[in-house]
This record gives C-alpha cells, sequence and structure tokens, in this order.
C-alpha cells in the first residue's frame, strides 16, 4: 500500500483545523484500500489555540501528526519542515483555509500514477484576491521569468504533489531564504498541471500581508538569479557612456561648435548635474551589493532554518 502525506501550514487558523480534516477526510475516505494517508500538520508560532485543535484532532486519530514551531517562520519554512519530515511515497502541500479545493485530490495522484513526479496546482482565478495583489502578482511572474534561470509558471501555487524522488533532492537545498514552489520548479522532473479556481478562505484572514509577499517576491528574485547583481554592473557601463557623451557634447557643443542649447549650461550646473546622477547610481548599486551581502550573511552563519517546540513525527 503506497503512504501519501497531506502538509498543511497553519498560523492562526484554530477556526479552519477541523473543518480541513473533515473535509481531507471525506476525500481520502474512497481510497483507504489502496493508499495510507497520514496528515501533517506544521503549527507555525500560531497566537491562538490552533495548536490545542490539532493535538485534539491527534488524541483520536493517528493519522494526524503535527509539528509546532516554537515561533513563527514563515510559511515557506513551514512546508519545508513538512517536507523534510515526509518519508511517504509521495506528499500533497494545501493550505488550512480550504482555499485550495480539497476535491481535486484525487485527480492529483491520478496524475502521479500516470508517471508524473510532480503535479502543480495553477489558480485561474482567487475570489478574494484585490487588484492590487493581482497587479503585483503578474509584474512578479514578469520579472521572476525574465531573470531567473527556471521558468515559474505564473499563478502556480503551493497546492502540488510532489514524489519521494522529488522530496529527497528537495531536502538537499540548504538556504534559509525561499520560495519553495520556485525551488520544486528548479529541480525539474516529470510536471503536470491542474488548473482550478480558489475558494473563498472559509474562517480568518490571510496571514500574508503586502510586506510578506514582497519580501517573498525579493528573496525569489535572489535566490534564483544573480541578474539583480549583474545590473548594477550593467547601469554602471550605461551611465558611464551616457555621462560620458553628454559631456563630450556640451563640451564641444560649447567651446568648439557654439550650440545655443549647450551654451546654457554653466561649468558649475554641468558638474553638479553630473554628480548627483552618479552618486545615484552609486547608491543604488551598494543597495543591491547590500542585499546580496546580507542573504550571504545569511546563509553562512549557519542558524538552523526552523526551531520545533514539539512533535509527533516519527
Amino acid at each position: 500500500m503506497k503512504s501519501i502525506l497531506i502538509i498543511i501550514p497553519a498560523c492562526n487558523e484554530e477556526k479552519n483545523i477541523r473543518p480541513v480534516y473533515d473535509a481531507l477526510k471525506e476525500v481520502s475516505a474512497p481510497f483507504s484500500g489502496t493508499y495510507s494517508f497520514q496528515i501533517l500538520f506544521v503549527n507555525d508560532g500560531s497566537t491562538d489555540d490552533t495548536i490545542g485543535e490539532i493535538m485534539k484532532l491527534a488524541t483520536v486519530d493517528t493519522a494526524v501528526r503535527y509539528i509546532d514551531f516554537s515561533r513563527n517562520f514563515g510559511k515557506e519554512v513551514a512546508t519545508t519542515a513538512g517536507i523534510n519530515a515526509s518519508t511517504a511515497d509521495a506528499c500533497i502541500m494545501i493550505d488550512a483555509d480550504l482555499q485550495h479545493p480539497v476535491g481535486l485530490i484525487p485527480e492529483f495522484i491520478r496524475r502521479w500514477e500516470s508517471g508524473f513526479d510532480v503535479v502543480i496546482g495553477v489558480r485561474n482565478k482567487n475570489r478574494s484576491e484585490g487588484l492590487i495583489k493581482k497587479m503585483g502578482s503578474k509584474l512578479f511572474y514578469h520579472i521572476i521569468n525574465r531573470i531567473a534561470e527556471v521558468h515559474v509558471v505564473p499563478n502556480a501555487t503551493d497546492f502540488r504533489l510532489i514524489d519521494k524522488a522529488v522530496v529527497n533532492e528537495f531536502n538537499r537545498f540548504t538556504e534559509k531564504s525561499r520560495m519553495t514552489r520556485a525551488l520544486i520548479d528548479w529541480l525539474g522532473f516529470r510536471r503536470d498541471f491542474i488548473h482550478f479556481d480558489a475558494n473563498e478562505r472559509l474562517f480568518g484572514t490571510a496571514s500574508y500581508s503586502f510586506i510578506r509577499l514582497f519580501r517573498l517576491a525579493i528573496d525569489s528574485f535572489i535566490s534564483l538569479s544573480l541578474m539583480p547583481l549583474k545590473l548594477a554592473g550593467f547601469l554602471g557601463i550605461f551611465i558611464t557612456l551616457f555621462a560620458g557623451a553628454s559631456g563630450l557634447y556640451i563640451f564641444l557643443g560649447k567651446y568648439f561648435f557654439r550650440s545655443e542649447f549647450a551654451s546654457t549650461f554653466s561649468d558649475s550646473e554641468n558638474l553638479a548635474i553630473l554628480l548627483l546622477f552618479l552618486v545615484g547610481i552609486l547608491l543604488m548599486s551598494i543597495g543591491l551589493l547590500a542585499i546580496y551581502v546580507a542573504n550571504i550573511h545569511k546563509e553562512v552563519i549557519g542558524r538552523p532554518m526552523y526551531v520545533v517546540r514539539r512533535r509527533n513525527v516519527e
């Protein structure tokens, strides 16, 4: 009998724990003679009674497992902890708020059994997604697919199934700043896609604020591409050529060709404009370098990615 682990990161999802558990048990019941299902909740430093609800389920159902973080480490790390703990033949990541339709899980399994190592849920639309978030998402995917080493499928979600072989390779990653689904895409393997319309969130509010989404986007740019770092050098070359050509034009126009436009610039004005322009470029370049240096610092100090307070995962 093949085993499937369902991984559910949860942060302040107290009211959603029981409904998502009931939905998963209902959808997995027809497969009870074919697959062995386990549900792993990763409590990401919730401030409500999320862990209490999870532990209640664990006392009555041995198929329910949990990892309880000592504090909030973020959804990406919580998902990573679940994958790290997996010994199943395949694992499925799903959100606790039931926006990911659990009714598609049988189709995920069917695609996996047909030979695909990664089956990815791609969101058609999200009823609760605002205009700003939607535009930001489009901009992010447009940029990341221009600069990244691997193609990231637009609107692909964490709702996905990955085979044990993918899990084993994923667990070799060591970086702390990560976008889980992008790293899975980087691994390659045979992939298939299932499109879906996201449901309304059942209870509570989304834990991902605009600031967190922005940080996730920056981490993704840094971990998947060196283009932002190279951009500073390209800008330096461009600005040097532009400033040199402009200075040469003003110099020749003012002193040799008597250009009326070039003559309107005084020497001090020319110098001030040039200095301000170059200082701006230098500051921007230093900022880009600082981001990469900060990321290097985070990796080399060797802190653990997460700290577990308690767990019942073997």
